[in-house]
């Protein structure tokens, strides 16, 4: 018979996840506007518009990637023993790297979004193509900070999943979300050339997915016996 633990640990564990979701989410819908694969020059204009409540919505998007990070690093914390750690920590660990990853870049287009505006405003357009040349090579290195860091969160994902179904740690319908969503990161990525608009509808998903993880640690706890 499968025993269940529900206690402090896994309570604030819960809560870590449905805060990353809320801060992930609510920084990103409230946000006026919202940066492409690139910074290009026309985001500077309704940046500006409101740029103090576009920095804080930014700032709280990007803390919710931290706190995404915090929470993989707190579920393997109460979960991983002998022999289920052999996926659930290199699961987790691929999911902290590629999140923070994905930090970094989220903290580019915040600095440099906001900083954009002051160089622009008042230029003319020789000057802001000036700008936006000077920034041209970190542009482009960002976007290979967020491709690696959602494939490797893929990768973290289908083995954490894998290792919730193999030893029944949660809910099976939880493990195969979670490997589904590793594996649609994945594929759009490795198989898509330009797949930045396809890839945006699995940050909401990620969402429900750390939603989902956040309730049924709540609701059920975690299989002590298999854990």
């Amino acid at each position: 018979m499968n025993t269940f633990k529900k206690d402090l640990e896994t309570k604030i564990t819960a809560y870590f996840f449905l805060a990353a979701a809320a801060m992930l989410w609510l920084g990103w819908a409230l946000s006026p506007h919202h940066i492409g694969e690139y910074i290009q020059a026309s985001d500077f204009p309704p940046i500006g518009e409101q740029v103090w409540f576009w920095i804080w919505m930014f700032r709280v998007h990007i803390f919710g990637w931290v706190i995404l990070a915090i929470a993989t690093f707190a579920f393997v914390t109460i979960t991983a023993r002998k022999p289920n750690r052999v996926l659930l920590v290199p699961g987790a660990g691929m999911i902290i790297v590629g999140t923070f990853a994905i930090a970094i870049a989220m903290a580019f287009y915040y600095n440099f979004g906001a900083w954009g505006v002051g160089k622009t405003a008042g230029k003319s357009q020789e000057e802001i193509d000036l700008f936006m040349e000077s920034i041209l090579y970190t542009n482009q290195y960002v976007t290979c900070f967020v491709r690696f860091g959602r494939i490797f969160s893929g990768v973290g994902l289908v083995l954490l999943g894998y290792g919730l179904l193999r030893w029944n740690i949660m809910h099976k319908a939880l493990a195969w979300f979670t490997i589904l969503l590793g594996l649609a990161a994945m594929a759009v990525i490795l198989f898509i050339p330009e797949y930045f608009e396809y890839y945006k509808p699995l940050f909401h998903v990620k969402v429900v997915w750390l939603l989902a993880m956040g309730i049924f640690l709540l609701k059920d706890g975690i299989n002590v016996e298999e854990a």
